[in-house]
């Protein structure tokens, strides 16, 4: 049973993610033990611009590349991160250069490996494990799991988020315990307990 709860949960929430976070997202009690609404702790405009620059990078490296390069771009809180391949560590240093060259990116967090484009399995693998980590989220006192991004690539685990040091920890512990994750990585934003949501962040100047 924990098992099939488990899966529902990754279900749901691989959904709130298709639908954004714009709009608060409910998760039935089946899955939290009573229904949960959770808002993005990100100002809109901030989530616009979020869903603007992974549109924007990733076309910009994928035209800029072709198939040099394997890569993924999130960004939260106007924060990117870059995780896959390049070819070479010119492709990589270049391709950090450009994301930081999009209008309204704070700061860009250069994770690609240096190799040849992972395959299919592995691809899978990594988002059966961003699953996972994402279910046992849901269980874990002291976070919400909808305030959490997980990204794996080579079973690296990455999270970002604004999150409390204390809720930085206990998702940092769930993802390390969790089957088939080899690292952890915190790209997080600590955040004052209590912080009230959404969270003002300075603006930055656009660049060009």
């Amino acid at each position: 049973m924990k098992e099939i709860r488990l899966a529902f949960v990754a279900v749901v929430l691989a959904a709130a993610t298709i639908l954004g976070g714009c709009a608060a997202a409910v998760i039935g009690g089946a899955a939290a033990g009573g229904a949960m609404v959770v808002t993005d702790r990100r100002l809109p405009d901030v989530i616009a611009a979020d869903e603007r620059i992974e549109w924007t990078v990733q076309n910009r490296l994928n035209d800029r590349f072709k198939d040099q390069i394997h890569v993924n771009v999130t960004s939260f809180n106007r924060n990117v991160l870059l995780t896959g391949e390049a070819a070479t560590e010119a492709v990589k240093q270049e391709a950090e250069r450009l994301a930081a060259g999009v209008a309204d990116v704070r700061s860009v967090t250069n994770e690609l490996a240096i190799g040849p484009a992972s395959s299919l399995t592995n691809r899978s693998n990594d988002s059966y494990i961003t699953s996972q980590v994402k279910a046992r989220l849901v269980g874990a006192e002291g976070v919400n799991p909808l305030h959490v991004k997980v990204v794996t690539e080579a079973g690296i685990v990455y999270l970002m988020g604004l999150l409390t040091q204390k809720e930085a920890d206990v998702a940092t512990r769930v993802a390390r315990q969790t089957s088939g994750v080899r690292k952890v990585v915190q790209v997080f934003e600590i955040i004052p307990p209590g912080k009230p949501a959404p969270v003002e962040t300075k603006p930055v100047e656009t660049k060009q």
